[in-house]
């Protein structure tokens, strides 16, 4: 395994992370539903314990894909999570409302109330989309930082990374290509969870009324997509020499990645047909229930294509726009060889990992749940 393997192979598993990240979305796509979705309490409990029995994954993927940045390419992490830090900063703590929404709405003495916090499932469901999806399209579109790795010898402090505004990563949202995205990824979260819910609650009025709207969610998802997709193909992208690192700009740059890398454009397609099957077979069919799993399947091949597109192929995968050469690529931001040779050995374990939480999924979710197991059993 050489050092240039490390790299790349590192970065298909943080890709791997993140596209798993977003398709575990459909936990706060379906909180986002919550009072639309549910019409009386009792629906919506039922709904809250649909999601409740899953958000552990999703906030645990989130910490996790943290630590893979943070391990495997540490510039970035100090770069965005030290620079971009309010943008960061409001996505971990409307994980941390989710979480204590959860865990405290049911209890006695919750002087809030349960309404209180089921709107605080609400606002985690329709910010971390939002700006997780913005976060994710500055990959494409660029940041506003500056590297000055002289910073560790000859500057003053040993701070190498520093954003150039004040705003510390909020200046992503002000980008309207980065907002395309975004609400791409926030109505994709509605999409994912509306199928769950078809999938996972055993209601005839829960399944009918996220059926209707499945129909309203998938059309802005399916427009904003292909946008983004059809615009990040035809402009100019951030290409890196890779024998001296420096950062140009190239016509076209994502779209020639994909011609070479034809398998990662294969994979792009096939990725995005099984999102569209999943939608159209729910929507056309009264008694299909599974769209959730094709679809779900679907996201992480066609986003873990887009970050294998961003990154791999001599690509800046976080490109600065205040500075072309502070641009983070694979090779100039990863950790040593003797890092990534050793995350590697322990990287074997990741199949068994997944296998346990397919098991645990498999589980919980032998029977579908229904008003009948809420009213017997210790819900939230």
């Amino acid at each position: 395994m050489s050092y240039e393997f490390l790299q790349q192979y590192w970065w298909f598993l943080v890709s791997l992370l993140g596209a798993i990240l977003v398709f575990l979305l459909f936990v706060q796509g379906g909180n986002s539903l919550l009072f639309s979705v549910g019409q009386t309490d009792e629906e919506r409990r039922l709904l809250v314990n649909s999601t409740g029995r899953k958000w552990e994954f999703t906030f645990t993927t989130l910490v996790t894909f943290g630590g893979a940045f943070f391990a495997s390419f540490p510039l970035f992490y100090s770069t965005s999570f030290g620079g971009a830090y309010w943008l960061w900063m409001i996505i971990l703590f409307s994980f941390v409302l989710q979480a204590v929404s959860y865990e405290f709405q049911n209890k006695l003495g919750n002087f809030l109330g349960t309404r209180t916090f089921q709107w605080f499932l609400v606002i985690n469901g329709i910010v971390g989309p939002l700006l997780l999806g913005g976060a994710v399209a500055t990959f494409f579109n660029g940041s506003n930082f500056i590297v000055e790795k002289n910073n560790l010898v000859t500057g003053p402090t040993p701070i190498i990374s520093s954003w150039a505004n004040a705003s510390h990563g909020l200046d992503a949202l002000l980008d309207p290509w980065n907002l395309v995205l975004a609400f791409a990824v926030f109505f994709l979260a509605r999409v994912l969870g509306l199928l769950y819910f078809i999938n996972n609650v055993n209601d005839e009025a829960i399944r009918s009324r996220s059926r209707r709207q499945l129909v309203t969610a998938s059309a802005p998802f399916v427009l904003l997509f292909v946008a983004f997709l059809l615009r990040t193909l035809l402009k100019s992208g951030f290409a890196a020499d890779p024998a001296t690192g420096v950062i140009s700009m190239e016509p076209m740059k994502y779209l020639n990645n994909l011609v070479t890398m034809w398998y990662v454009a294969a994979a792009l397609v096939v990725g995005i047909v099984l999102v569209l099957v999943g939608i159209v077979r729910t929507i056309v069919s009264k008694t299909y229930i599974k769209g959730i799993w094709p679809t779900g399947i679907g996201v992480v091949i066609t986003v873990c294509s887009l970050l294998l597109c961003a990154g791999w192929n001599d690509t800046a995968y976080y490109p600065s726009t205040a500075d072309l050469q502070s641009s983070l690529t694979i090779a100039n931001s990863c950790s040593s060889e003797f890092t990534l040779r050793t995350m590697a050995i322990v990287s074997i374990f990741i199949p068994f990992v997944l296998a346990y939480i397919f098991y645990a999924w498999h589980s919980i979710d032998k029977k579908k749940i229904d008003k009948k197991e809420i009213a017997q059993d210790e819900a939230y």
